[in-house]
């Protein structure tokens, strides 16, 4: 019998992608759980009960004082422990969006030399100064370490952000690239990462679109791989049916599905 798979997706305060999320793990094998974030900061050693947790998408704290700042706040000074815990025990952690943008500023990515909880990246406002909602396409780095991209090479996924551009020290850039913790990058219709606007649709460094810590098993990135499980969620699906070439399944599906089955590797 194979292990059950037990997510935790942090929910209220603003977020709204929890739905979207559940049904990605349910459909990749797992079985999702919603806690609030204040019954959670309430019992912060049911976070044990589980072995992957999502920051999701929204506007936690209507991203007042910068998006993910007082949601990594709250977590920092409350679950630390915690989560160190989560971490250090070999569970996996995704944020999507403004999941990401907490994850930066948590310090769980990326976590040079293994420092968790220290901001040594952040997301902030795009070049174009207006939120962005639409389609981009991604290149997957190979040589990354990062679980829930294993075997991706090229992926379509929506965006919906107004701080999205990743950006950091040109030291910790180095670090970044040198340790291979880029995930995706930003690309055009032909995987050429040497793009710009729209393709790049914030502005970020290099075209980052996601990281991972060193272990592979902390992963954040900006678009919603949760908003793309349906062949029809994606705006040319009319087109590629005509075509005959219509996917059983959105492309987003992948990422979910890489981390489930590593949990149930074990």
């Amino acid at each position: 019998m194979s292990k059950t798979v037990e997510t935790l997706i942090i929910t209220g305060v603003g977020l709204n992608c929890e739905r979207e999320t559940a049904k990605a793990f349910d459909i990749a094998g797992a079985v999702s759980t919603l806690i609030h974030l204040n019954d959670l900061l309430e019992d912060g050693s049911r976070l044990g009960d589980f072995d992957i947790l999502a920051f999701i998408g929204g506007f936690s704290f209507g991203d007042h004082l910068g998006a993910g700042s007082v949601f990594s706040n709250k977590i920092k000074h409350r679950l630390r422990g915690e989560l160190e815990r989560f971490v250090s025990d070999g569970k996996l952690v995704i944020g999507i969006c403004n999941g990401f943008q907490t994850l930066t500023r948590l310090g769980l990515l990326p976590a040079l030399d293994g420092e968790y909880f220290t901001q040594q990246v952040a997301l902030s406002l795009n070049d174009s100064t207006h939120f962005r909602d639409d389609w981009v396409n991604l290149k997957a780095e190979p040589a990354s370490p990062c679980i829930f991209t294993k075997g991706l090479d090229q992926v379509s996924l929506p965006i919906r952000h107004g701080e999205g551009k990743f950006v950091a020290d040109d030291d910790v850039i180095a670090r970044i690239e040198g340790e291979s913790l880029v995930v995706l990058r930003y690309c055009d219709e032909n995987g050429s990462t040497d793009c710009a606007f729209p393709a790049n649709p914030n502005g970020s460094i290099n075209n980052i679109a996601g990281i991972c810590d060193t272990t592979g098993r902390v992963f954040g990135m900006m678009p919603h791989p949760e908003a793309f499980l349906s062949p029809y969620n994606a705006p040319n699906w009319q087109e590629r049916k005509i075509s005959g070439d219509l996917p059983d399944e959105g492309e987003g599906v992948v990422l979910f599905r890489n981390a489930v089955e590593y949990i149930r590797r074990g």
